[in-house]
């Protein structure tokens, strides 16, 4: 099979390099994102602090175990610290209140009308916060493009990059596929011209994919910069998508009170992997591997996989010895005795994080 490498030339079927785009570029890092968070505590939407409350309604049980994903908020005020969320990719339970950077590309005349990209990010603040939190690695930084597309343009868009994305990360697509995305490129660029859309369809193009080639985010954001910002998620894997049974009466960002789940603004999607845009890559998105990990963020014992233990005596009865004479055998850990959420490698690892696990820790529901 034929490697597709970065090309200096842009092309629709060619891997494009960031340094190519045109878009400029403005980083929010750890401490405008504490700002924000600050701001969006001070003047809560009434229909994410309801939800929120609802999360702190539905206790756990004890059968959920400590793979399932799941949103936990027991003690406290309402604040991140105290917001606990089951990571996708190490199955730990860890609070909401580690930040991030964002970078968000959007178009040069938005800076000539002094547009800040600060509300970009400020709208969708609990989607972020919550994907954030679902993720142990990978999101130390989010992506988002900014547009001013509107929602049939958006769902063409979406459907274009299911389509390359599908076809060219790590494959080599047919003559007749390369023949649709050039057709589907060229009237995505005319359609979105002729609007008068900002960015191009070219720039939006080159940057998304050189951002998923070179950075391999769990997800990235295209924002529409309309009155009514209308703005779609997409995933890189199916892992990286929030789970149903959590998000599925999570608001959908219009102020409108008689809102239906159609006209959501953002589309966090509510109802699992079935509504969500994840797009399906051979090569060139980020590797999903679901681990199960001590909670204790600084341990790196796995509990999904074996281990090699040396042994007294080679060969004994019943064992499975490895190549040198070890046993090899996987390590279960041990569970939290209070809650039954969390696994810990040792009872030291387990004393280490009582200060952070303590927040969320309670005896579940009968």
């Amino acid at each position: 099979m034929t490697k597709r490498k970065t090309s200096e030339h842009y092309s629709a079927l060619n891997m494009p390099s960031l340094s190519m785009s045109e878009l400029v570029r403005k980083t929010l890092d750890h401490d405008a994102t504490d700002v924000l968070i600050d701001k969006w505590l001070e003047h809560r939407n009434d229909a994410y602090w309801d939800w929120f409350n609802r999360v702190r309604e539905r206790k756990h049980a004890a059968n959920q175990g400590t793979t399932r994903q799941i949103l936990l908020w027991n003690k406290g005020e309402f604040v991140p610290e105290n917001l606990f969320c089951r990571t996708a990719d190490t199955k730990r339970l860890i609070p909401l209140d580690r930040t991030w950077t964002t970078h968000v590309y959007y178009h040069r005349t938005m800076q000539e009308r002094k547009l800040s990209m600060m509300p970009v990010v400020f709208t969708m603040l609990p989607e972020l916060m919550l994907l954030r939190g679902m993720h142990d690695h990978g999101c130390d930084e989010m992506f988002i493009i900014v547009t001013d597309m509107k929602r049939k343009e958006m769902d063409d868009v979406t459907a274009y990059f299911k389509l390359v994305c599908r076809n060219t990360f790590g494959r080599t697509p047919k003559p007749s596929v390369e023949q649709q995305i050039l057709l589907e490129h060229m009237r995505l660029t005319h359609t979105l011209n002729k609007q008068r859309r900002l960015p191009c369809f070219p720039q939006i193009d080159l940057t998304f994919r050189a951002i998923l080639h070179e950075k391999r985010p769990p997800f990235i954001v295209l924002f529409s910069h309309q009155a009514t910002s209308y703005s779609q998620i997409f995933f890189t894997h199916k892992t990286f998508v929030p789970s149903e049974e959590i998000f599925y009466d999570f608001p959908t960002g219009c102020p409108n009170p008689s809102c239906t789940e159609d006209c959501e603004m953002i589309r966090f999607p509510r109802r699992g992997v079935e509504g969500a845009a994840v797009l399906s890559m051979k090569k060139g998105g980020k590797r999903a591997k679901t681990r199960e990990m001590c909670n204790w963020i600084d341990c790196t014992v796995c509990f999904s996989e074996e281990l090699l233990v040396e042994t007294a005596s080679e060969g004994s009865e019943g064992s499975q010895c490895g190549e040198d004479g070890g046993l090899r055998t996987k390590f279960l850990g041990q569970v939290c005795s209070r809650c039954k959420l969390v696994k810990y490698c040792s009872p030291e690892h387990q004393k280490m994080d009582w200060d952070e696990h303590k927040r969320v820790c309670t005896k579940p529901a009968a």
